[in-house]
């Protein structure tokens, strides 16, 4: 499974000025647990979070949908002074194993999926929790329908442990290993796939 195949698209964004209170109003409305900053070219130079966002709300703000008072000679801050910079970001083509790798190593909410530096897309901790709660039998099932329907019956021996999908090909085929691969790392809960021929263990 790919980057593409998981990511919200397209992706809510906010610009470094915008205000702290406006970005934490987006992030409240929403659901999300970060926002990509972006500048005028769509292009990621950021990435803030709902923490950053409460560190540079307007002093005695209350939370989304009170009355704001009014602060005599307040000034509001902007994303920019808040925001993290530079920020990670992955293309759609990139396997959703590099994703979540890259989220628990950079402890990240959310990953922005960027083409050629504009984001494109995002994808959060709560959207790959979803996909990997899907059970190993389920996939498994899943990829074997797959390759039944592209290469037949009695062929392929199928086995899943925690989203890893191992393909044996009792037929040995290169090219068909390849596609196998391919076919299996479409399914909804797919987090990497391995083949082997001939039934060997490589």
């Amino acid at each position: 499974m790919r980057a593409r195949d998981l990511m919200s698209s397209p992706a809510e964004t906010v610009r470094p000025w915008t205000s702290a209170d406006e970005a934490a109003e987006i992030l409240a409305e929403r659901g999300f647990p970060a926002l990509p900053v972006v500048d005028d070219d769509e292009r990621l130079v950021g990435i803030v979070t709902q923490a950053e966002l409460g560190r540079g709300r307007t002093p005695g703000q209350p939370r989304y949908g009170s009355p704001r008072p009014y602060h005599p000679g307040a000034i509001e801050t902007t994303v920019g002074a808040v925001m993290t910079s530079p920020a990670a970001g992955m293309p759609p083509g990139a396997d959703l194993a590099d994703v979540c790798r890259e989220l628990v190593d950079a402890k990240s909410q959310a990953m922005p999926i960027v083409d050629d530096s504009r984001v494109v897309g995002i994808v959060t901790r709560g959207d790959v929790v979803r996909v990997l709660a899907r059970a190993d039998t389920a996939i498994a099932a899943d990829v074997r329908h797959r390759l039944e329907v592209y290469g037949g019956t009695g062929r392929w021996k199928v086995e899943v442990h925690e989203g890893i999908v191992r393909i044996t090909d009792r037929y040995d085929d290169e090219t068909d290993r390849d596609v196998a691969t391919l076919l299996a790392l479409a399914v909804p809960g797919v987090v990497g796939a391995d083949q082997a021929g001939d039934g060997a263990r490589r």
